[in-house]
């Protein structure tokens, strides 16, 4: 089964907007495992925006499932991953002023950097993971970088989901197919949600995990947080 790690950057976002404690962040973080998420994924920008630094160091020593970083490879990014250590780092090529990440990390351009970051991840034993889009070409590139995992950038599929699904996924399964030939362990994310994730799910194989973070806690307003994720789990089992 593929797994879910829960995105609780947009609780952090409702907490920033009045300040104080409310939502409590680490309590939904861990409300999620107690709900049956197997993994947790924060977002750490240099704007604190959502996530602030803070969160991170007080998260990592209460999660009991996994814990993903993710975030552009900036020197304070890595002393922050380096310091927590979690399970996984998700690279993301997206700079401080952006929005949310809308695009995938160009593996060509960017060999040796990410060389020099990877090996460094690793030699603390941190599980690499690079945000990227279908080409086959940066994902061969990928590969040649060291990292342990590829995440797909899924916004494309939701994009044309309900025009042709079959259409939309097919580039993914191609680019699935192109990881498991280069031995990398396959991840996916970015606007996944309820009326999608099933059919995405079932079409690409070997799909260790997905990260979903706006759609599922949007979703929680109107079901709850605990009934939330038993749907999408359901969705992927």
């Amino acid at each position: 089964m593929t797994r879910l790690s829960v995105n609780i950057n947009k609780i952090a976002t409702l907490r920033n907007a009045r300040g104080g404690n409310l939502p409590d962040v680490t309590k939904a973080a861990l409300d999620c495992e107690r709900f049956g998420a197997q993994g947790i994924t924060v977002h750490p920008r240099p704007d604190e925006r959502h996530i602030r630094r803070q969160d991170v160091l007080d998260l990592k020593p209460l999660l009991k499932t996994e814990f993903n970083i993710e975030g552009y490879p900036s020197k304070e990014f890595i002393e922050l991953v380096t310091k927590v250590k979690p399970a996984q780092v998700t690279l993301v090529p997206d700079p401080p002023h952006v929005l949310t990440s809308n695009a995938g990390c160009n593996t060509i351009e960017n060999e040796k950097f990410l060389v020099e970051i990877i090996n460094e991840l690793h030699r603390f034993n941190i599980r690499t993971s690079i945000f990227i889009e279908t080409d086959a070409k940066m994902i061969e590139y990928a590969a040649r970088t060291g990292t342990d995992r590829v995440e797909l950038y899924t916004e494309s599929y939701a994009v044309n989901y309900k025009k042709n699904r079959e259409e939309a996924v097919k580039p993914f399964v191609s680019a699935a197919k192109v990881a498991d030939k280069l031995k990398l362990g396959l991840n996916a994310g970015h606007d996944l949600n309820l009326d999608n994730l099933r059919f995405f799910a079932q079409n690409i194989p070997n799909l260790l995990e997905v990260s979903i973070g706006h759609a599922l806690i949007s979703d929680a307003i109107y079901f709850g947080l605990e009934n939330t994720i038993r749907l999408y789990l359901n969705q992927l089992r």
